[in-house]
């Protein structure tokens, strides 16, 4: 027996009932409102144990706020519900005649045990149109989390299907997902949460119980729900890491992944042990991209409650950097209950930090601390949560330096550490760290201002859990022709920038800058960049996802010489390039217009941002490479030498998830090869392991040409050569005949299981194929890439025939449009190539022209394979309807497809019989026309005249006026969920059988006839 959705969805049930010790109820045995998603049985009695002080007006208030919501879009409705879910229903009443305001809290979050936790499975909810969820979580009444499982035995479902229905429940039952807060995915081997906001690539597994990363490679089912619905842990997440980001009309809402979650949590208890002894609360390593700037909004959040209402300070030591974490926090405003604050000079932090004793989310940078004697504050409850925390800058001690000034005089000056000038300043707060990329094994500074660890999320981690995707190197020095001096240079100014520069060495440095300056600005230089740059960038990156690419410039002129050579060879690009730097007092007049003020910044930060924006090449020196999140960016051209975590930060900017972005790609200009080796020291051990090389050469290129050679072999036997070489007529039959090639490999292993046949198989190798190609295809040569192209188109036919994509025509020349397409961009499709789509045509399966066009390809397994489903569709359609045809039409189709696969048939025998079925199929249809007969009509029709001998005993006209008063019958008395409820299914029966008799129907003998009437009936309450 196959275990089914069905038995999923029970083994589901038991996991929440055994383990988690919830209630469970079947929804169709609740007699209640159908219009109403709330369970209300529960809800009131839940507001009267919950707030036991507040009178029963207090509690119908906030029930009528619960039920009425202004109007507003669902996001909107969900925020103020989550704001209720939270923080309470503010709410007034009368008391002895005097009006009164109160809260009414919906849970009791510190005593789990005062909550109604209840599991129902099958809850009907009427809206826009019935809809039944499959498992819907329940606390006190509230519909909090709505669960969509899929049948872990069938292939054609999965948990993408899932994510579909729960996108189609939220348009068609959306006053459930006012109170939602969690949306759950499950096919058994992947389940995944996610909010009402979140797209399918959003939604993230949660691999541990305990917050420990071993065995989260592929975690359990139970692991996940257990580890999110464990009620005390729930109800954590649902107060205190479920929050808005809110931006207008990007605004979205955030669940906490499960490394956010107890990282934050042990960053608190180690706060909270900080604050009674030494003032270090740790460092907070999470790899870059893993949500970092949303922990530390968690991070506050939390703090509030678990210190009594700190003041906490954020440093950044850049102004784009206290701007951008500044703006996150701004925008989870609601969420933390406080509008955070930017201090703007040194006296004002003092006076922001003065005129409180507690509360208030302070934004600085370093340099607003100065040496001074004066302490800012002496307060304990300050938290300092400084970001990057690794950075040189954090020096505890004092350091002597000399240098000689004009006269040729020695001067001495003490410098002190900045980390040592904040400590003076705060000498009684907390410290924590928070950063992307690990601390240098050298640096003992941040340890000594900061601790040790409290979390590490590495980044072997986080591309596991698919929070960030892996970055891989390409090397095109040799396309510049630097020599090998320009080179020593630049490894000589990494060394620089790896040390805690001092007077002396930037004297030094200033020189060296100035060389390479004029080597790496060389009027040829650039020239030969910028080609190769567009180069690479037309030919491989353009039409990858949605073409963003950043090219990262030595200095503010080299930029500026890089914009210009771009315009001058693109004259039309204008919109497609911009410039992001800062402003200086000396800058020429000429580029003024291009850099802009800060408003023209913050409008090309929301182009690049944009996916659909023409905006696609950001040239940046220092600006967006840290805390600069564009999702679908995949391309970094680096023309600057970068070391250490700098290099780290920069890279990180492809690293996002977006769709099936399979990676990143650094393309070097400069050398960073060893560098990023360098940097890789710090790295975890696994990291050093999966990442200390990621140079796309022994990368990805050994693994396309693996996959290549894979796809080679499965295509033995047959010679498609004459898709590299022929017009656009022989590509699109050599297409369809490699198609064709590969389901009669199919047909022959019928006896395999379906993930093991070669059409299968082969899907799966195609689609790596293609991956391993967007991060390689500048070392793949043309003849390749178009042998590549080749194999792709295969699969997304192949694809489309799996999937049922048979909705519209397939006709040559949309083969033809759509290949050209693929070839034009060489590989770079992202498999819409809709080979059965014919532009603005539909096509009918009854269509004469349409079967006979059919039966004449060449490429019988295709013709087979096409027929098969389109006539599998309209019986599918039939069974939910007409349960005497589809029972004959099915039994014909698979009859005659058992005989195909058993050798029995040949190709031409088995399309002539489905082009009989699909003509009898037709014939079927116009059949209830002739009678003055609907679909629906027709159904009933064909079960009562089924006995071949029923027209012996009734006049025609009599068996039409008997289907119609069923049909009517039926339609006037359905019952919600009767199909659920064995009451309401008997009291149908009888209403059939009271009609039946009057009819005098069945004749005696032939007592089988009501049990196919029945069926009919009970299908047709399935499918009404």
């Amino acid at each position: 027996m196959p275990f089914t959705e069905s038995n999923y969805e029970n083994a589901v049930l038991q996991l929440f009932t055994e383990s988690l010790g919830y209630s469970h109820v079947y929804g169709p045995d609740i007699e209640r409102d159908y219009h109403s998603p709330l369970y209300e049985d529960e809800l009131l009695p839940a507001l009267q144990a919950i707030n036991p002080g507040l009178p029963q007006a207090a509690l119908d208030d906030a029930i009528y706020k619960l039920k009425n919501f202004e109007s507003g879009s669902l996001l909107q409705k969900n925020m103020v519900f989550t704001d209720y879910l939270q923080n309470g229903v503010p709410v007034k009443f009368v008391v002895k005649g005097e009006e009164r305001s109160g809260l009414v809290y919906l849970v009791d979050y510190q005593h789990p045990e005062n909550n109604r936790f209840t599991v129902i499975n099958q809850w009907t909810v009427i809206e826009n149109s019935e809809k039944r969820p499959d498992v819907v979580l329940f606390i006190n009444g509230l519909p909090l989390v709505v669960m969509e499982l899929k049948s872990p035995s069938r292939e054609e479902t999965d948990a993408s299907a899932a994510y579909r229905q729960l996108r189609n429940y939220m348009h068609e039952i959306p006053g459930l997902f006012i109170y939602n807060q969690v949306c759950v995915m499950s096919d058994l081997f992947t389940s995944k949460a996610g909010t009402i906001t979140s797209g399918e690539d959003r939604f993230m597994e949660w691999k541990t119980k305990d917050g420990s990363y071993e065995n989260t490679q592929a975690a359990q089912f139970d692991t996940f729900f257990e580890g999110i619905f464990e009620k005390q842990r729930f109800l954590d997440i649902l107060q205190n890491f479920v929050c808005f980001n809110v931006d207008g009309a990007n605004t979205f809402k955030i669940l906490a992944g499960y490394h956010q979650y107890f990282a934050v949590k042990k960053a608190v208890e180690s706060t909270k042990h900080a604050t009674v002894t030494d003032g270090k609360g740790g460092v907070f390593w999470h790899t870059q991209g893993s949500g970092k700037s949303l922990s530390m909004v968690f991070y506050a959040h939390y703090l509030q409650k678990a210190l009594e209402s700190p003041t906490i300070v954020v440093i950044t030591d850049r102004n784009d950097l206290d701007n951008q974490l500044y703006g996150q926090f701004s925008r989870c405003k609601d969420f933390l209950r406080q509008t955070p604050q930017q201090a703007e000079s040194r006296q004002n932090l003092q006076e922001l930090l003065a005129n409180r004793q507690a509360n208030g989310i302070i934004f600085t940078t370093m340099q607003k601390f100065e040496e001074t004697g004066e302490a800012l504050s002496q307060r304990r409850n300050i938290v300092v949560m400084a970001d990057e925390a690794h950075r040189g800058q954090y020096g505890l001690t004092e350091r002597i330096v000399t240098r000689q000034n004009e006269k040729g005089e020695l001067e001495v000056k003490t410098s002190i550490g900045t980390a040592r000038i904040i400590r003076d300043s705060l000498p009684n707060a907390t410290y924590i760290g928070f950063t992307g990329t690990p601390i240098s094994s050298k640096d003992r500074s941040t340890r000594e201002v900061f601790g040790d660890y409290i979390d590490i999320y590495d980044m072997t981690q986080a591309v596991e859990d698919g929070a960030t995707r892996p970055v891989y190197y390409e090397s095109r020095v040799i396309h510049l022709k630097l020599d090998e001096n320009t080179l020593r240079l630049i490894d000589a100014e990494y060394d620089l920038m790896a040390q805690n520069a001092d007077s002396v060495v930037i004297e030094k440095s200033k020189k060296q800058l100035g060389q390479m300056e004029a080597i790496l600005g060389n009027d040829q230089t650039i020239a030969s960049l910028v080609d190769d740059i567009l180069d690479h960038y037309e030919n491989y990156r353009a039409n990858l996802l949605t073409g963003k690419a950043m090219i990262v410039a030595y200095s503010r002129p080299i930029a500026m010489k890089i914009y210009k050579r771009i315009l001058k060879l693109r004259p039309d690009w204008t919109e497609k390039v911009g410039v992001v730097m800062t402003q200086g007092n000396n800058d020429p007049e000429e580029w003024r217009e291009v850099i802009g003020n800060k408003a023209h910044k913050e409008d090309l930060a929301r182009k690049f941002k944009d996916n659909n924006s023409p905006l696609k090449i950001a040239i940046v020196v220092d600006m967006w490479l840290t805390g600069f999140d564009v999702p679908s960016l995949a391309t970094m051209y680096v023309y600057k030498p970068m070391a250490g975590h700098n290099l780290m930060q920069a890279i990180a900017r492809v690293n996002r998830v977006f769709r099936d972005k399979e990676g990143g790609l650094v393309v070097d200009y400069v050398g960073i090869a060893a560098a990023l080796k360098q940097a890789m020291n710090d790295y975890t051990v696994r990291d050093k392991k999966n990442y200390g090389d990621p140079d796309v050469s022994k990368a990805a290129y050994p693994k396309f040409l693996e996959k290549l050679e894979v796809c080679r072999d499965l295509f033995h036997g047959f010679d498609y050569i004459r898709f590299l070489t022929g017009d656009d007529l022989e590509k699109a039959r050599m297409i369809s005949g490699g198609v064709n090639f590969l389901l009669g490999k199919s047909v022959q292993q019928h006896d395999l299981p379906e993930k093991d046949r070669t059409q299968s198989v082969y899907i799966k190798e195609a689609l790596l194929l293609k991956q391993a190609l967007t991060l390689c295809s500048s070392l793949v040569d043309e003849k390749t890439r178009f042998e590549a192209a080749y194999f792709e188109a295969v699969r997304t036919m192949l694809v489309r025939l799996a999937t049922g994509g048979t909705g519209k025509k397939f006709t040559l020349p949309e083969v033809n449009q759509k290949i050209n397409e693929l070839l034009k961009h060489s590989i770079q499709s992202e498999g819409v190539i809709n080979l059965f789509s014919d532009v603005g045509t539909e096509f009918s399966l009854f269509d004469p022209k349409f079967l006979e066009e059919i039966s004449r390809m060449k490429e019988k397994n295709l013709a087979v394979e096409l027929l098969k489903k389109l006539i599998a569709e309209q019986v599918s359609l039939y069974r939910r309807t007409n349960v005497v045809k589809s029972e004959k039409f099915s039994e014909i189709i698979q009859s005659a497809m058992h005989r195909y696969l058993n050798g029995m048939l040949t190709n031409e025998q088995v399309i002539e019989e489905l082009l009989k079925l699909a003509k009898d199929i037709a014939a079927a249809n116009a059949e209830g026309q002739k009678l003055g007969l609907n679909q629906e009509e027709l159904a009933f029709y064909d079960a009562l005249t089924k006995p071949q001998a029923i027209k012996d005993f009734y006049e025609n006209d009599e068996l039409i006026a008997i289907t119609k008063e069923l049909t009517d019958a039926l339609r006037k008395n359905r019952t919600i969920d009767w199909q659920k409820k064995e009451s309401a299914r008997a009291g149908m029966r009888r209403l059939v059988k009271r009609l039946l008799k009057k009819h005098k129907y069945p004749p005696e003998g032939m007592e089988d006839a009501v049990q196919t009437v029945m069926s009919q009936c009970e299908m047709w309450t399935d499918n009404a």
